[in-house]
């Protein structure tokens, strides 16, 4: 009886020693972090620090090639982000070890014979960011190219190059998981402008729907300046409205909730602008969520969901509305208040349930990353590595430190085991106590 014991604990034992190794963690998924509206987990706002520069609380810097606004993005170890040369002929991952800074992956993805040109100096060919999960990663650069990568080995699951579509400013929507599918946006010129969805695990498309949209652009049966004003960079939302998900799309001349299970749309939401591209976040203590427009005369609007949020809404669910919007920061929730900074450098501070503006502050500064919020504190960033960090109150503009880093940074900052990682122009940086 005793050797038959020990046998079965021997054997439970080396059982045990045998089981498969966990994935690794999603630790910072998505461009806006693990709940996808830039609020950094209670657990790592604990350690971040407040105060840095180039020669204080940097761990490292990990140079890389080319060119890139999309966002840094951490799975297990490993920071993902792309990148692309200049003329857009090839284009790149990059994985570098967030411990070390070692280089872990330099991919080259997609080469392009020739490559659309942009037709401006702000955008570039490696915009949309990267989006993970345990097991994958999946990368996009809009019609060249959407992939799933293996984390461990860089290689290519599967691949799309078939998407065809003419963005004409360069391709700039990063692509969302939900359940078993890859959501990708594409606000393209001409007559493609749709939102779709990939199963991720073998890339096939499941649904593809149009925008309903009368963009109003024609002239002599064309639309204006090549479609120019069909044209947006938006970021899909989330928000559980009567029990069922719906994907919260920003596109020119619309917004839309969609079934994000069949790509229905469930409403629309119709504005005077064009390219929309900051992400629509949703509060749901007010069943609420706050839309950006898009460039130029932009508002941002308040719009309540909830099962009478249906059809054409412009006159039954918006709340309040604000003519100073952002062209490209995503605002951050905190205590019935939301704080935006727009590109010009004006940060305000927003009541949620009123849209009243309990105070403004202009930092006469530009910006392209959104905020963080950090506990009770909000972070951003400008063009020129300046960094901001204030308190997140009602009462007035409270600044707590101003740090700065030598390069120009684009791209949303990401947070993992309480470090700030910030993709400047040349140099990833991990900065760290």
């Amino acid at each position: 009886m005793k050797s038959t014991f020990s046998l079965l604990f021997s054997l439970f034992l080396f059982s045990c020693s045998h089981q498969p190794i966990a994935q690794e963690k999603a630790l910072w998924p998505d461009k806006h972090g693990p709940s996808l509206d830039g609020v950094v987990p209670a657990e790592d706002a604990a350690k971040l620090p407040t105060e840095w520069s180039e020669k204080k609380h940097v761990v490292w810097k990990a140079p890389y090639k080319g060119l890139g606004h999309s966002s840094p993005i951490v799975l297990g170890d490993n920071v993902w982000f792309t990148s692309a040369t200049k003329d857009g002929k090839e284009q790149y991952v990059y994985a570098v070890d967030r411990n070390s800074g070692k280089v872990v992956h330099n991919l080259t993805l997609y080469k392009n014979a020739d490559p659309e040109p942009l037709g401006n100096t702000t955008n570039n060919y490696a915009t949309p960011s990267c989006v993970v999960e345990p097991g994958a990663v999946y990368v996009h650069f809009g019609t060249y190219g959407t992939c799933r990568l293996d984390p461990k080995t860089g290689k290519k699951v599967w691949d799309r190059k078939d998407i065809e579509v003419r963005h004409f400013r360069g391709p700039a929507s990063s692509p969302v998981i939900y359940k078993e599918s890859l959501i990708l946006t594409f606000d393209g010129v001409e007559d493609k402008q749709f939102i779709m969805a990939l199963d991720k695990n073998t890339g096939k498309t499941l649904w593809t729907t149009k925008r309903s949209v009368d963009f109003k652009d024609l002239v002599d049966g064309k639309p204006k300046r090549e479609g120019d004003f069909r044209k947006a960079f938006g970021t899909p939302g989330f928000a559980e409205v009567d029990g069922k998900t719906q994907i919260l799309s920003v596109g020119s001349r619309a917004a839309y909730g969609y079934d994000a299970d069949t790509g229905k749309e469930i409403w629309i939401l119709t504005h005077g602008n064009y390219n929309a591209a900051v992400r629509p976040i949703y509060i749901p203590k007010y069943k609420m969520a706050i839309i950006n427009t898009g460039s130029a005369k932009a508002n941002i609007h308040g719009v309540a969901l909830d099962k009478t949020t249906k059809g054409k809404i412009n006159n039954t669910h918006i709340k309040w509305s604000q003519r100073r919007a952002s062209r490209y920061c995503m605002p951050v929730y905190y205590q019935d208040h939301i704080y935006q900074i727009t590109h010009d450098g004006n940060l305000s501070c927003i009541n949620v349930k009123s849209g009243e503006t309990a105070w403004k502050q202009s930092l006469v500064r530009s910006f392209m990353a959104s905020p963080l919020l950090v506990g009770n504190k909000v972070y951003i960033i400008d063009i020129y590595g300046k960094a901001t960090v204030f308190e997140a109150t009602p009462t007035a503009f409270k600044q707590i430190a101003e740090n700065e880093i030598a390069e120009e940074v684009s791209a949303c900052p990401a947070v993992a085991d309480g470090a700030l990682f910030i993709r400047g122009k040349k140099h990833l940086y991990k900065i760290a106590k």
